[in-house]
């Protein structure tokens, strides 16, 4: 490496890569329950946006500064005028998780550029042909992966050149219609937990066809608007699989055998640093070393922008879910009976509520706390939450695939949803034919 770069580093860049370190380092001890303070890794990874917070773009700042702003207004109104009981030292802990894995994800760059150069970009698979690999390869393996994926496929789609709209619709689409199906997602975690006599094999029925119907869409939709002849697609051959295909197959190994009782999520956040570190080390200790280090240096505060929108969106669901809870606190239930038509109006309003900023987590949270379900309406309630997270993830502002292409990519979340609007209707109509079906076969 050379010595110049880390002679130009600021010891507040310094200090504040150290700390995004230390935070992935705790979160990984709180796996193993090895942390002694509970809230270490909100405090690490808080204190490194600090250090750099002048240095985010002025639009994330604001941004940024904004959400965490309407976070804690939210708080001191839950407690004021509800008397909630808000944890005021764990305030800081939403997102953290998330956070830590997109941390660990960064260290896929030290897998396969062992020589510390970008490889010359080959022959581009463009057109349809490369608009299918980007939702194909997104979707598949975003399945098992989940957000890592967006951060493999758009990094290597971006050697080429910056993103254009095409790809970064691609990269969202596709991540976020996994979610109407795919057992590793955050969604089928808090819907099984909400809706535990769920049962999957119909979901899967209702939802796979409905994902596949996203990216016939996602494609038509691109090659009509867009000329893709000079746009880059993700290519599908054994060549590009091969790292995400071997990350996928190691996250199952570690999911189903080794580590069972981990989350997707927690396995994808020391699996893949560990994984790179193993890549370097039969160059040698010393070079692994400087490698983790220059990557502690520059990359680690180069991630700013993403880690202190996901920190202030935490800290805003958080002060959100605490004034929600507080202010509908109460026995009585939303639906005397949830058929059908009051499925597709829950499904529609946590929609709208996505596109006003909030995370569809929050809506179907909420749902679950005003019905009174029996074991046969629990399935559709399941496929509310499941499609209203797929179709509102991909529109909301403040949705993690939305947060991540801003932080990572420099997309404007805004323009992002103006694109997305006219796909979220469709798949909206087609949900609410779903839901009709589904719960006239219940």
């Amino acid at each position: 490496m050379p010595s110049t770069a880390a002679a130009t580093i600021l010891p507040r860049h310094a200090l504040a890569g150290s700390l995004i370190l230390a935070g992935l380092l705790l979160q990984v001890a709180q796996f193993a329950n090895r942390l002694p303070m509970a809230h270490a890794v909100g405090y690490a990874l808080w204190l490194a946006t600090a250090l750099l917070w002048i240095d985010i773009p002025r639009r994330t700042r604001y941004q940024a500064g904004g959400l965490a702003l309407l976070g804690v207004g939210l708080l001191v109104t839950a407690r004021a005028w509800h008397g909630a009981a808000v944890d005021w030292p764990g305030m800081l802990d939403g997102n953290t998780y998330v956070v830590a894995m997109l941390i660990g994800v960064s260290f896929i760059g030290l897998i396969g550029n062992l020589r510390g150069h970008t490889p010359p970009p080959g022959q581009a698979l463009t057109g349809v042909r490369g608009m299918v690999g980007t939702w194909l390869g997104v979707h598949l393996l975003g399945a098992i992966l989940n957000l890592s994926t967006v951060f493999m496929v758009g990094d290597r789609l971006e050697r080429r050149a910056p993103l254009a709209m095409p790809q970064l619709l691609g990269l969202n689409r596709g991540l976020s219609s996994a979610a109407l199906w795919s057992p590793f997602f955050a969604s089928m975690g808090v819907v099984m937990t909400l809706a535990p006599e769920m049962h999957y094999a119909t979901i899967l029925a209702f939802g796979l066809p409905l994902a596949m119907a996203s990216g016939l869409l996602t494609v038509a939709e691109m090659s009509r608007r867009f000329p893709l002849d000079e746009t880059a697609g993700f290519s599908l051959a054994p060549r590009s699989l091969l790292m995400p295909v071997s990350l996928a197959l190691l996250v199952m190994l570690f999911h189903y055998v080794l580590t069972p009782a981990l989350s997707i999520v927690s396995i994808i956040t020391f699996l893949l640093p560990s994984v790179a570190l193993l890549a370097n080390l039969p160059r040698g200790p010393r070079w692994t070393l400087r490698r983790v280090h220059q990557h502690t240096l520059v990359r680690l505060p180069a991630m700013r922008g993403e880690v202190a929108l996901f920190l202030c969106a935490g800290l805003l669901t958080h002060g959100l879910s605490t004034f929600i809870s507080a202010a509908t606190d109460s026995t009585w239930a939303l639906f005397p009976h949830f058929g059908a038509w009051q499925a597709v109006a829950s499904f529609l309003a946590i929609i709208a509520s996505a596109v006003v900023g909030l995370h569809p987590i929050i809506g179907v949270s909420v749902l679950a706390s005003m019905l009174d379900l029996d074991a046969g309406r629990q399935t559709l309630f399941a496929f509310v939450g499941l499609a209203a997270w797929a179709v509102g993830t991909s529109i909301g502002p403040l949705s993690g695939i939305n947060l991540s292409l801003q932080g990572r990519y420099g997309v404007n979340g805004t323009t992002m949803m103006r694109h997305n609007l006219g796909y979220a209707a469709i798949m909206a109509l087609l949900v609410v034919m779903a839901l009709l079906v589904l719960e006239a076969t219940l």
